[in-house]
């Protein structure tokens, strides 16, 4: 079970982060939601489309202009203030591993923070357990955030991630954070190449075995590109293909960019598996 917020998710309840960045570099959007206009009108459609989590952050993941901690806060504080304001119901997560950021939005309304860069700053734990907010505990193969992977090497890809993100998750929990607002994320590119990624998703009942709940950010990624060989703007296909295969071995949260496509992907598992009633039932009944 994961409570968040006001929010109560049962354990196998499916839920959607919608991303929103704040940044005018994203590598998916160009900044399209840079400003508050659009970043709004991009939470309304998100919470819309099925949303129970939406994700903001301010420096995007990749190399590119510094963006200070000041900065960052500046993106984000107000935003979250916003957002809080207009849906209450609504579990906000902001994507950061500064402490100083964390306290920030903690104090502007935040849930969650999603630490996706593995526990670099060790204080944003703390932050979570003072704030009693959840925390995204990440495998980033001890990458320094907003680099890319260099001829990394694992002796055993999925044991790493479990050592890491249990590991972080039992610490966070040492420091004060709710067991049940804590999730564990593979980290699919961050310190990893293709075969890496491939092969956390190959493997990710692994994850959900360890009674965590597991949280994967998929969404248009290099390593569905890579894969199929597409850029960007046509990695949707691949990504709910893994979409797919992650909800079938397990995994809870899904970090997105298209929150219509997924939930429809997601009820499909669910009701496939057993534990979702199709929506409608007439064929073979009259």
């Amino acid at each position: 079970m994961l409570r968040l917020g006001r929010r109560v998710f049962e354990t196998h309840e499916p839920v959607i982060m919608a991303i929103v960045n704040r940044t005018p570099d994203s590598f998916y959007d160009q900044g399209a939601t840079f400003r508050d206009e659009p970043a709004l009108a991009r939470v309304e459609q998100a919470v819309a489309d099925g949303a129970a989590v939406i994700d903001i952050g301010g420096v995007k993941a990749g190399p590119g202009e510094e963006v200070s901690a000041e900065e960052e806060a500046r993106r984000t504080v107000g935003f979250v203030a916003e957002v809080r304001a207009r849906y209450p119901d609504v579990v906000i997560s902001v994507d950061t591993w500064r402490h100083e950021v964390g306290a920030a939005v903690c104090e502007a309304g935040a849930d969650l923070l999603n630490d996706a860069w593995g526990g670099v700053d060790p204080k944003l734990a703390e932050v979570a357990a003072r704030y009693d907010v959840g925390l995204v505990c990440t495998h980033a193969g001890g990458a320094e955030p907003r680099t890319r992977p260099h001829r990394r090497e694992y002796e055993d890809v999925m044991a790493d991630i479990l050592d890491v993100t249990v590991g972080l998750a039992e610490r966070a929990v040492s420091l004060g954070v709710r067991r049940d607002a804590i999730m564990i994320d593979p980290g699919h590119d961050f310190g990893k190449n293709t075969r890496h990624s491939l092969e956390a998703t190959r493997r990710l009942g692994e994850m959900a075995a360890t009674g965590w709940p597991v949280l994967v950010s998929l969404s248009n990624k290099d390593f569905v590109g890579e894969t199929l060989d597409r850029p960007v703007k046509e990695r949707v296909i691949g990504t709910l293909a893994t979409t797919a295969v992650s909800a079938w071995l397990g995994a809870q949260v899904y970090r997105v960019h298209e929150v219509a496509e997924t939930r429809q992907v997601l009820e499909m598992v669910a009701s496939i598996a057993g534990w979702r009633a199709p929506a409608v039932a007439r064929r073979g009944l009259a």
